[in-house]
């Protein structure tokens, strides 16, 4: 029986429709393989022949973003304990707000002074917390956004919306829209990597989805708990056959594949398999290179510190210079900042797990001339309330020291990238309740950083249910005055 007899089945409806004329499935395919978002023509090709939908695309226009870490405080972080001071809460602590109080999704009661102290950093002289004390000694690089605010006070839908634009749909998250239109510079890692330590967030690999993007534009979910290659990254190896038996193996596979592909107007579900066939094979040297953070000189290890935070902000630094487009760093699984009590230790806690290693980041990347090109943006789904929570069964433990979400206001940060450093934009109202002045939504916030990577945000788009779907959907403008 040879291949052909091997492989070959009914036809399905898409085979039969692209037979009889339509050709739906092939004009599919040479829309995602055959050209990038302006239409020009694409090039690359894989070791089996096939064009490669990962290949180093040019942006719209000239930007001096090229890759992004995103930082992602998991749980919501409190911003008028970090990077927004109100010295109000301090006068009124305790008391009733003189203004009423915006909804909340538990209820909550009087002011709640910061137990942390704020001091002013750098030229610019911008207030810090002492949480963030090491992050602040860069503060003239980072462009501080108060204004934020998302939709709802809850967990799901606001992570949804901070990572993919919709807190109610199924939508491809930030870093697929961006492989989607750049691709990755190395054709040997993942373009999109998501790194969780301990296992998945809320939302799962929702948050790093590709949904209707074809599946090769997903993050690569990383337990960065681990720190053995094999554990970090399951199969990498094969300790039983050579590498030559391997790729004669994958040669097989491909050609079976690459056949079955053929009978079926080649759908992009197979044509993304076949592309992770490819790129884990590939992967075995080069992430077993990425990941090794014993590779660094000691003093650059002492630097970071550490902990779990501190090893994966190392291996983010090590994947951007490695040409990774895109990655992504949770602040473990759960919602680790999501203290509704005690407040104050855990704040403290987790600020001393990456704060140390945020810092020697940004000062990483700006020694070796990365953060020119690099956009780092930090920050959570939400931030939280002024006034303290109130017992609630099942909440907080009947503590009357910590806070609720708060999506009315809250604080984000990006460095580098092109961002204009040295910067506040925007303010909440006197107590961090609200936002009030020149207010950023998620989509702004959205709109602005694919400005810095070269797109205009209404035109990166993907048909899909015949309609053009872009990451802002309807909404969402630039924030000029974030810019360099």
């Amino acid at each position: 029986m040879n291949i052909e007899q091997f492989i070959r089945q009914p036809a399905t409806r898409r085979e039969f429709l692209s037979r009889s004329g339509t050709g739906l499935g092939s004009l599919g395919l040479a829309s995602l393989l055959a050209s990038d978002v302006r239409g020009e023509a694409v090039t690359s090709i894989t070791s089996s022949g096939n064009l490669s939908p990962m290949m180093s695309k040019p942006a719209q226009f000239p930007a001096k973003a090229k890759q992004v870490i995103h930082i992602f405080l998991n749980g919501g972080p409190s911003h008028v304990d970090t990077f927004d001071p109100k010295p109000s809460l301090t006068k009124y602590a305790g008391q009733v707000l003189p203004t009423p109080n915006l909804p909340t999704e538990r209820k909550t009661g009087a002011a709640m002074a910061s137990p942390f102290s704020f001091s002013k950093y750098g030229q610019s002289g911008i207030e810090v917390s002492e949480l963030f004390q090491h992050t602040a000694k860069h503060i003239d690089d980072i462009c501080v956004i108060r204004s934020m605010h998302a939709e709802v006070p809850n967990h799901e839908p606001s992570l949804m919306l901070m990572n993919c634009g919709d807190g109610r749909l199924p939508r491809p998250s930030f870093g697929s829209w961006i492989t989607y239109g750049l691709g990755t510079e190395n054709q040997n890692l993942p373009g999109f990597i998501a790194m969780c330590p301990n296992g998945l967030p809320i939302t799962g690999a929702q948050n790093w989805r590709s949904s209707f993007l074809p599946g090769v534009y997903q993050g690569t979910y990383v337990d960065t708990r681990h720190r053995k290659i094999e554990k970090l990254i399951e199969n990498i190896r094969n300790d039983q056959i050579s590498r030559g038996e391997q790729r004669r193996q994958l040669d097989l596979l491909q050609e079976l594949n690459r056949k079955h592909a053929d009978q079926r107007a080649n759908e992009g579900p197979l044509e993304s398999r076949i592309h992770s066939f490819e790129l884990a094979y590939r992967m075995q040297m080069e992430a077993t290179d990425a990941f090794d953070i014993e590779q660094e000189p000691k003093h650059v290890q002492e630097a970071y510190g550490n902990s779990v935070q501190a090893r994966q902000l190392l291996i983010a630094r090590r994947l951007i210079e490695r040409g990774v487009r895109f990655v992504q760093l949770w602040h473990g699984e759960g919602q680790p900042w999501d203290n509704h009590d005690d407040l104050e230790v855990n704040h403290r806690r987790l600020a001393g797990d990456c704060d140390k290693a945020i810092g020697a980041l940004l000062n990483d990347l700006k020694e070796r001339g990365l953060l020119d090109e690099t956009l780092v943006l930090w920050g959570g789904e939400f931030g939280r309330t002024p006034t303290v929570e109130l017992p609630t069964p099942g909440s907080n433990a009947g503590k009357i020291n910590g806070r609720d979400h708060n999506h009315h206001g809250f604080t984000v940060w990006m460095a580098g990238g092109g961002v204009k450093g040295g910067y506040v934009h925007g303010a909440t109202d006197e107590f961090g309740f609200r936002a009030v002045e020149k207010k950023v939504s998620v989509h702004d916030l959205h709109a602005t950083m694919l400005h810095l990577l070269g797109f205009d945000h209404t035109q990166l788009t993907y048909r899909y249910a015949a309609r053009d779907f872009r990451l802002t959907d309807l909404y969402g403008e630039v924030v000029r005055d974030l810019l360099a």
